[in-house]
């Protein structure tokens, strides 16, 4: 149940990270620096430029890059959860070998 809502969280952030990643365009020009060739300049502070606009910008670009290293952190923990249940599986099943084996000389020893 817990790996259930680990994943599920796990798909949540990634969709989340996808949906706020931005590709950045020529058509707009130098940002923070008013409203772009293409129309659209990201909002009043951002269309008006000057210093405030690029202040936005450079928040916004923090903004961005904070949550990228969370969903990164997740998915980092995520990695060493899964690893951690792979060895703990790898375990369990050289027991069962290693039983199975022992059955198995125990059958030769009796014949």
């Amino acid at each position: 149940m817990a790996r259930l809502l680990l994943r599920a969280n796990f798909r949540r952030c990634l969709m989340i990270c996808q949906s706020q990643t931005r590709m950045a365009s020529d058509q707009l020009g130098e940002l923070g620096g008013g409203a772009g060739k293409g129309g659209g300049g990201g909002g009043s502070v951002r269309q008006a430029g000057g210093a405030f606009g690029k202040r936005a910008v450079v928040e916004e670009e923090r903004y961005f890059r904070k949550k990228e290293m969370e969903l990164l952190e997740v998915l980092r923990r995520h990695h060493s959860e899964e690893i951690e249940h792979h060895k703990k599986e790898i375990e369990r099943l050289q027991k069962e070998i290693d039983r199975h084996v022992g059955k198995i000389r125990k059958l030769k020893h009796d014949d």
